[in-house]
């Protein structure tokens, strides 16, 4: 409780300070978008913090929001119908997840090495799948590849799941809303459902986990495949948000934003702690920062430190925690 008291504090702060000195950050389209945003960060780092939770660590979440959105494009403009590509690349995110997760638990190797490794596998697949990707094909009459009738698709995906009208104009903050509503589903089996006690044993203990017949491998290979289909659909939030998608810059660092969302959001580090509840509010620190600096006209070049001086407070304040529990047993 002291750790959500601490992070609305924080987030409440943030906003007090964005609002108050910045005349145009009340503009109510300025705040759908931090909120949809939000709701991006958001969504993978409802999986970062799952896999933290079971003690584990995904750095290769950046590279698999960008590799998805460029196949969303891509499976798009070879004819798949926009509906028919949904899902597919949702597979894909649980495919890569799917291989990860057996390759930390079957073959015994470190998850912070093998995500590590697929950072770069995804990376590279994106490229080759497609430098760059845009939504002009779509009714672009000089191109052949053109596909006019997916156009309606793609603009009923943006309505409903960003909350963005034909004129590409937010009317409601979509991704935020999805992100309450994917939140309340990863609450409800964290909280309330033997799988979320599962997921808390194995990061406290998972030597007793086994012990108390868990099936360790199997929770972690599920928690990895939940990690990655997030991200997957970040990817393809990430794409219909954008004019285009450069598969270099796609996505770009994105595993650093949601391992910070959930250390902010109460996970430690060292696994078997967390709630829903705090991985939404972790989210939310990122987007107002990056508004802030943006309308103030600041450089963003400090952006990167202020992250790894967080994650370094973060662990900090976790290992002072933890010593301090263990005086007092």
């Amino acid at each position: 409780m002291t750790r959500i008291l601490g992070i609305v504090g924080l987030v409440s702060a943030l906003y007090a300070a964005l609002l108050l000195t910045t005349p145009s950050a009340r503009d109510v389209g300025n705040l759908m978008d931090v909120a949809n945003l939000q709701g991006q960060y958001g969504i993978i780092t409802l999986g970062a913090a799952l896999v933290i939770i079971v003690g584990g660590i995904d750095l290769s979440i950046g590279s698999v929001v960008g590799c998805s959105a460029v196949l969303f494009g891509v499976t798009m403009k070879s004819g798949v119908h926009p509906y028919a590509a949904l899902p597919l690349v949702l597979a894909f995110g649980a495919t890569v997840g799917l291989v990860n997760g057996l390759l930390i638990t079957r073959l015994k190797l470190q998850a912070f090495l093998v995500t590590l490794c697929g950072m770069f596998v995804y990376r590279g697949l994106a490229r080759l799948i497609g430098g760059t990707v845009s939504r002009t094909w779509v009714t672009d009459p000089r191109d052949p590849t053109a596909h006019p009738e997916f156009d309606t698709p793609i603009r009923n995906l943006r309505s409903g799941l960003v909350g963005k009208d034909f004129l590409g104009e937010l009317v409601f903050p979509g991704e935020f809303i999805l992100l309450i509503v994917l939140a309340l589903v990863l609450g409800f089996f964290l909280h309330r459902t033997a799988y979320g006690r599962y997921w808390y044993a194995i990061g406290h203990n998972e030597l007793a986990a086994k012990y108390a017949g868990v099936n360790v491998d199997r929770q972690r290979v599920i928690v990895y495949v939940i990690c990655s289909t997030l991200a997957s659909l970040a990817g393809m939030l990430l794409f219909l948000n954008m004019p285009s998608i450069q598969a270099d810059a796609g996505g770009s660092s994105w595993e650093l934003f949601a391992i910070l969302g959930a250390v902010l959001g109460g996970c430690s580090l060292r696994g078997g702690e967390g709630t829903a509840i705090g991985m939404v509010l972790g989210a939310m620190v990122m987007p107002v920062v990056d508004n802030f600096v943006n309308l103030n006209g600041m450089k963003s070049d400090g952006i990167p430190a202020v992250i790894g001086l967080t994650l370094l407070l973060g662990t900090i304040i976790d290992e002072l925690l933890r010593r301090r529990n263990a005086a007092r047993k």
